[in-house]
């Protein structure tokens, strides 16, 4: 094989390796060497031949007591790299950039700040009748979507403060106005994955549809958000709007490196 020809069709040997590798980061743990050659679909004698390689390459290690094979301290330290180098904000405004498309709604990405959840971008569909997300807005903890979601997921020290602050100034809704409600209400939002908020107050007639988005530790990082106007928005469970937003947000997670999903 000449030059020309090897550069265009790549090297085999290596894409087979990174098949036996995959298989081995599938299994979530240290695997024995029939399960990796079942996961990569091929026989155990040709699978522990790049297993070798990948050990002499740092990329996989074997313990000598139970024979398991696991990823190796290169395969770790290019795992990490990677993740130091993502750009979590500009991945997740190339999400609810694709979002919108896929739904015809505003979409939105918030981060948490020590005043709460704040609004990094908003992405407008292409329709006669929008809601307009601002850059900058800061949202209600309780009353918010995207707060909600943030309250739900986020240890309580980083929330209780803003929490009882809105409790104090009669800046909670209706069915949050006391701890015990607002528990349930967090509950809620973990065991559906998403919180869906209508009529928020401050702007009358907007609904919203929160989904967290997690990083390689499985803490929360993001919040991708669908904002509609009432009566006009699909915010049923089964509905288009909450499957593409839960869809997008597990992509998102999932390329942030957690295995954490809604």
């Amino acid at each position: 094989m000449n030059e020309a020809s090897e550069g265009k069709h790549g090297v085999q040997s290596i894409e087979i390796g990174m098949q036996v590798l995959r298989a081995l980061v599938s299994g979530d743990r240290a695997m024995m060497l029939k399960d990796i050659a079942a996961i990569a679909g091929m026989p155990a004698s040709k699978a522990h031949r790049y297993l070798v390689s990948l050990i002499r390459a740092g990329m996989v290690e074997q313990d000598r007591e139970t024979s398991l094979y696991d990823l190796g301290p290169l395969a770790l330290h290019v795992g990490l790299a990677a993740i130091d180098r993502l750009d979590r904000i500009q991945l997740g405004l190339n999400a609810i950039a694709e979002l919108r498309d896929r739904v015809n709604e505003t979409t939105a990405l918030s981060v948490w700040s020590e005043n709460g959840p704040v609004i990094v971008r908003g992405e407008r569909p292409r329709r006669a009748i929008t809601v307009n997300v601002v850059t900058g807005t800061a949202l209600e903890v309780l009353s918010s979507a995207s707060g909600q979601i943030f309250g739900a997921y986020l240890p309580r020290r980083q929330v209780q403060g803003l929490i009882e602050a809105e409790l104090a100034e009669g800046r909670a809704p209706a069915n949050a106005n006391c701890w015990p409600d607002i528990e349930a209400m967090f509950d809620q939002v973990r065991q559906s994955g998403i919180s869906a908020v209508s009529g928020y107050h401050l702007v009358p007639g907007v609904e919203a549809v929160g989904a967290p988005v997690f990083n390689a530790g499985g803490d929360i990082t993001l919040t991708m958000l669908v904002v509609g106007i009432q009566g006009m928005f699909d915010m049923r469970p089964d509905g288009q709007v909450v499957r593409e937003l839960k869809q997008s947000a597990n992509l998102l997670s999932e390329r942030l490196g957690s295995a954490q999903r809604i």
